[in-house]
């Protein structure tokens, strides 16, 4: 598709827009964290927002109260600015500025990872029972164990307090449990204790699996994305992970707009749509969808996905 010059060169006529081009091209961040980040009032930072989201140099995605902003990850204008940034981010005038807003924007990420991990961290003894009551009686280990076909290696990523590692050995000689809490570690390891070398108990992000290339037959990741940063990574790490063929089960929400839900238990997106899961998953394909109202009003969807040849 065509784009204006006229436009692009006008909205980008402004040093506030192409630091905030700098910044969005990397990474992702929310109006609120863009006026922390850019030291300037909410309304005037909405305003170049607007502009460059008008001329299609922006993306924006809407989660309940939030509105995160970032450069499309392809198109015409993602093409564009890529042919520019170079000029833009060593310009005398705005070179230092730019780094130091990417430091700033990197601490902000970082920092989110940190108050997730630490979330984690403190509420691992009592994980179990916040669990029952965000699944809101759904008896939900059946379901999965329902999909799941018989295989050699299954790996649980944000395998918790190991609940579901346990269920898996049912139907798997081996199973593999990644977690970024070593408490949510420790914990599943005094419950699979009795099991010896059929479990795996690792710690790392799902971003960056610990895991060899083709190293599961099966991977579950059961309500978990919606707390990661880049759900899509993760789900990279999965085609990687998994051998050819292999499956893979998702749990999560579907949106919904339950604000409460990030302030009790620590969520970075309010579910997701179902066309989100079907641009995550193109290597793919498709078995099983099914979606279930829980009690609390919100509802779950449970997917079984093959990994292709």
């Amino acid at each position: 598709m065509s784009m204006s010059a006229l436009i692009l060169f006008k909205a980008l006529s402004d040093a506030t827009r192409l630091r905030l081009m700098s910044v969005l091209s990397v990474y992702e961040l929310s109006v609120n964290e863009l006026v922390n980040l850019m030291s300037m009032g909410q309304s005037r930072i909405s305003r170049h927002l607007k502009i460059l989201s008008d001329a299609g140099l922006l993306q924006f995605k809407r989660d309940g109260l939030w509105v995160f902003y970032s450069l499309p990850p392809e198109g015409a204008a993602h093409e564009f600015w890529i042919a520019i940034q170079g000029y833009v981010q060593n310009s005398p005038e705005l070179e230092q500025t730019i780094k130091s807003d990417l430091a700033l924007a990197a601490g902000i990420v970082r920092e989110r990872a940190v108050k997730s991990r630490q979330f984690f961290n403190s509420i691992a003894e009592d994980w179990d029972e916040i669990s029952k009551q965000i699944l809101a009686g759904f008896d939900l280990p059946s379901r999965i164990l329902a999909l799941i076909p018989e295989n050699s290696v299954a790996v649980d990523l944000g395998c918790g307090t190991g609940y579901m590692l346990k269920c898996l050995l049912s139907k798997s000689g081996h199973v593999i449990g990644v977690d970024g809490s070593p408490p949510m570690l420790e914990l599943a390891r005094r419950r699979l204790t009795p099991f010896g070398n059929q479990v795996s108990l690792r710690i790392g992000e799902l971003e960056h699996l610990p895991l060899a290339d083709r190293e599961a037959d099966v991977a579950l990741i059961s309500m978990v994305l919606h707390h990661l940063e880049n759900p899509l990574l993760a789900i990279k790490e999965i085609e990687r992970a998994l051998k050819p063929g292999g499956s893979l089960i998702i749990v999560d929400f579907l949106k919904h707009k339950n604000e409460d839900m990030r302030s009790k238990y620590g969520d970075r997106w309010l579910g997701f749509e179902t066309g989100h899961f079907e641009t995550m998953l193109t290597a793919f394909k498709t078995v099983k969808t099914e979606i279930h109202r829980l009690e609390n009003g919100l509802e779950i969807v449970i997917i079984l996905a093959r990994l292709q040849n």
